[in-house]
């Protein structure tokens, strides 16, 4: 065996932006192709966002343009602007920023001296312009190298602000694409968090008066809430809260004004104060899974110094609010200790109604603990020699691990054993885990959540995602439904979209949920293959091989052998998120598609069967 020398030369020093691009993991998570909403490309507009949002929470600018055309996109706020003087180092100078002085950022999301530096570095053009009291000063970069320094201070009339435009690099993004709906939710966020604030993104302008108020609103039904939604507001905290229709909790966590999307310490000591404070209130030492069934709640909180768990800053590790204050669970359960408290007491109907909801809670899971005893023990058997389930080694609620690689864990939902089997022999066994269908399964719509349990196929995939207990201890960060593109396929699909939004509503609404794209034909020659999703691709292809290439029509993905699989669900695996759209209620959704055949439904249906007919005609 050959022995390799281990000496100075072996010692390499990269500058900032190489090593930025060499491992841009450590600075945005995750690269993507921008189907999931935390994909590095939008991980870039936060981290310029935050500079942003830090200046309105400091008292100055109160609105924020957002522009993207194609893959650019264009920030201007109406801050302070960047000191001139400053300006290059600031968006090119490793740890350097006006954030380490607490004085000036006391509650700021970056506080690392990185977020704008590593915006730079991986996009192919960055430039900067910041104007202050009359003048102005510009800088332009090409993947983190300068190329325009505008050293000249030029008098302007226009507001003080900084105005930030970048390209992500398509050499490190490959084939990316900004999904509006993605940075729309990002700006309402933004909006929500900091109420007072105007927002336009592309024309449309976002604005909350009421803060968590309005965004619980947007997320919910609220006529079919069951009681109105409790909105309590102190010094550094916002918190909003009420009970639906559904099994799951569904949670949504802040941290100065930073979406963190894995919760944390806060999201924790939240659940935990609602818990004993209803408990408090009643007298009564409810099981804790009768109060937080059908919850849905939001917590904002404001602290200084936070500490993340990852430079993405999706899960707060912090145990206190500021380096010498109160632990957060006692912050936070002091809060609620006295103003939850308070309100029940003064709303007597809402104290009422939640009383009634916990013990309705309590009866049915009663009802179904017997049955979820004989499910537990045939899970676990089941467990031993699971054929539904190709396990993978690393997991998204691992405690342990690389954090990118951890959100790379996913699990393909298949269609029988053809299906299944081409999948199980290309996947990544290091994350990426394959469940087996047999068949369909069940139409749930409607019924309770004891079917879960009752239903042999629906109780062992909980178990694999581990979703019985809420979302905290997800086993994959992606779900990918992979059924073949012809009819059954798609009512497959359909179906297991209606098991999760009936009874795992938060897989949907955190993102975690997927639709894999499969190719339709295969072009190919004896030195290029191509595979196509669509007639057009498929059209382009054989433009681009001239000739006779062969063509092949995939029916079905067990008609897809392994090696070629590699290439489908490896870099360049295509999936499509399964988003909800704007203020679109889950209950609307499902009695509309899966509830009795309304007239609505049979003309959408014959609409769309013309549409069908047009392009088979188009086609011949």
């Amino acid at each position: 065996m050959e022995t390799i020398k281990y000496t100075e030369d072996n010692i390499v020093s990269l500058d900032w932006k190489e090593h930025i691009r060499l491992r841009p993991g450590m600075y945005i998570g995750k690269l993507g192709s921008g189907s999931s909403p935390d994909d590095g490309i939008y991980i870039l507009l936060k981290e310029v966002l935050d500079n942003s949002i830090d200046e309105y929470v400091m008292g100055y600018g109160k609105k924020i343009e957002v522009s993207i055309e194609g893959n650019k996109v264009i920030v201007r706020d109406y801050g302070r602007g960047i000191p001139l003087g400053k300006l290059v180092e600031c968006v090119s100078q490793i740890n350097t920023g006006g954030k380490y002085d607490s004085r000036a950022f006391k509650k700021s999301v970056g506080l690392n001296g990185v977020g704008t530096k590593a915006v730079n570095a991986l996009s192919s053009y960055f430039s900067v312009k910041s104007i202050r009291d009359g003048e102005s000063k510009s800088a332009e970069f090409q993947k983190g190298e300068i190329v325009v320094n505008s050293d000249v201070i030029k008098e302007t009339q226009i507001e003080n602000g900084t105005i930030t435009t970048f390209v992500p690099d398509e050499s490190i993004f490959k084939e990316y694409k900004f999904q509006s709906e993605y940075v729309r939710n990002q700006l309402w966020n933004y909006a929500y968090l900091n109420s007072g604030l105007r927002i336009k993104f592309n024309g449309e302008t976002m604005y909350s008066k009421d803060g968590l108020l309005d965004f619980l609103t947007s997320k919910t039904d609220v006529e079919k809430l069951k009681y109105p939604i409790i909105f309590l507001k102190g010094e550094d905290i916002e918190v909003a809260l009420s009970h639906g229709p559904s099994y799951g909790e569904d949670y949504y966590s802040f941290v100065n004004g930073q979406f963190t999307t894995q919760g944390g310490t806060h999201l924790v000591a939240f659940r935990n104060a609602v818990v004993k404070t209803i408990r408090d209130f009643y007298n009564k030492n409810f099981d804790s899974r009768d109060i937080q069934t059908g919850i849905v709640g939001a917590i904002s909180i404001r602290i200084e110094e936070p500490v993340f768990e990852s430079q993405t800053k999706t899960k707060l590790g912090s145990q206190t609010i500021s380096p010498e204050g109160a632990t957060l669970r006692t912050f936070i359960g002091n809060f609620l200790q006295t103003h939850l408290d308070n309100y029940l007491h003064k709303h007597e109907d809402v104290a009422k109604i939640l009383l009634d909801r916990i013990k309705r809670s309590e009866k049915e899971r009663k009802e179904i603990d017997g049955i979820k005893k004989i499910a537990k023990t045939r899970a676990k058997a089941a467990n031993i020699h699971n054929k539904k389930l190709r396990d993978c080694r690393i997991h998204f609620n691992d405690d342990k691990g690389d954090a990118v690689i951890k959100d790379n864990s996913t699990i393909f939902i298949t269609e029988g054993d053809s299906a299944s089997g081409s999948i199980t022999k290309a996947r990544d066994v290091q994350t990426q885990a394959v469940f087996s269908l047999r068949g369909k399964p069940l139409n749930c719509y409607g019924l309770t959540k004891k079917i879960v349990y009752q239903n042999e196929e629906f109780n062992l995939l909980q178990h694999a995602l581990n979703i019985e207990d809420g979302l905290e201890g997800l086993r994959f960060n992606r779900v990918v439904i992979s059924t073949d593109a012809d009819v059954d396929g798609m009512h497959i699909r359909l179906l297991l979209l209606t098991f999760f939004l009936q009874f795992f509503p938060e897989l949907v609404t955190h993102g975690h949920l997927y639709i894999l794209e499969t190719p339709l034909f295969r072009v190919r020659d004896k030195q290029v293959t191509y595979y196509c999703y669509s007639e057009k691709e498929k059209a382009e292809s054989i433009r681009k091989l001239k000739g006779k290439p062969e063509i092949t029509r995939f029916k079905g993905l067990g008609e897809i052998s392994p090696n070629e699989f590699g290439n489908l669900i490896g870099e360049n695996m295509r999936l499509e998120p399964v988003k909800m759209l704007g203020n679109t209620k889950i209950e609307d959704i499902l009695s509309y598609y899966m509830g009795k055949n309304t007239p609505d439904r049979q003309e959408f249906i014959i609409n769309n069967l013309k549409y069908e007919k047009e392009v088979i005609l188009e086609s011949v």
